[in-house]
């Protein structure tokens, strides 16, 4: 079934540009030049992924993005911005709102459909058969072959890479990963990504599983080498005398 990608860009030759080179690699396009009704036309008909320009006219990407992300229909679609603000802030800011990718202009048109491609990717549904099953830990479910995470019994909406770099960790308790191995390990060829990127998505993913993302229980920072995924251990008694009551009442 052919993919379609939603592309938010004001400027025509660059449109025209990214539309034939997304349809000559086999995807259907369609394009806006303002932000417009790309939220109502996404709700009707949901794309396979979201090529965002930021500075476009009746608003901009970043809102866009921050919109979808807080949309229960499309918050799990892909999103990647296509900008000219290339300083580090912006590409973290996207980050920060949820963006998977972040290419900057100019760019070249291997490169645009190669990480189109690769984004996609993280959005299948893995192969592996460790991670078909589904990880319970305390509080937490991390369905690998649905790519859900419930939190308390609540579906938590999140991206498919957040959820690769929780369902990582997760499947590695007590093992301390750096950010450069998680850089491999969850976005691959997806060079964009730098360390500091990596903290981001930690400290989001936080917010979401954490009932103190300050004084984290599950995703622990490893200062000097990187991050953990504990398990959390159960209360033991503090007196021994605790241990001997409990039983002599069951």
């Amino acid at each position: 079934m052919t993919q379609t990608v939603f592309v938010l860009e004001d400027d025509s030759d660059i449109s025209r540009l990214v539309q034939y080179q997304l349809e000559r690699a086999g995807f259907a396009v369609k394009t806006y030049a303002a932000i417009g009704s790309i939220l109502q036309d996404a709700e009707r008909s949901r794309p396979a992924l979201f090529l965002l320009d930021i500075m476009v006219p009746g608003g901009d990407g970043l809102d866009l993005c921050r919109r979808l992300r807080l949309n229960p229909t499309l918050s799990s679609v892909p999103i990647i911005f296509l900008t000219a603000r290339a300083a580090e802030n912006d590409r973290v800011q996207g980050l920060e709102l949820g963006a998977d990718d972040y290419i900057t202009k100019p760019f070249g048109t291997r490169e645009l459909i190669a990480r189109v491609r690769a984004v996609l990717r993280r959005f299948e549904r893995p192969e592996a058969a460790a991670n078909l099953t589904t990880l319970n830990v305390d509080d937490l479910e991390i369905d690998g072959s649905a790519m859900q995470l419930i939190v308390k019994g609540e579906l938590i909406p999140t991206t498919a890479t957040e959820f690769r770099l929780l369902d990582y960790l997760a499947r590695h308790p007590g093992r301390v990963f750096s950010r450069d191995q998680l850089l491999d390990a969850v976005w691959g060829d997806a060079r964009f990504v730098t360390p500091r990127s990596v903290d981001v998505y930690v400290r989001r993913i936080r917010e979401k599983i954490e009932v103190d993302p300050e004084t984290p229980r599950y995703l622990k920072t490893m200062r000097g080498a990187g991050y953990r995924f504990e398990i959390p251990k159960t209360r033991e008694p503090k007196d021994p005398r605790e241990s001997q009551a409990a039983r002599e009442l069951v």
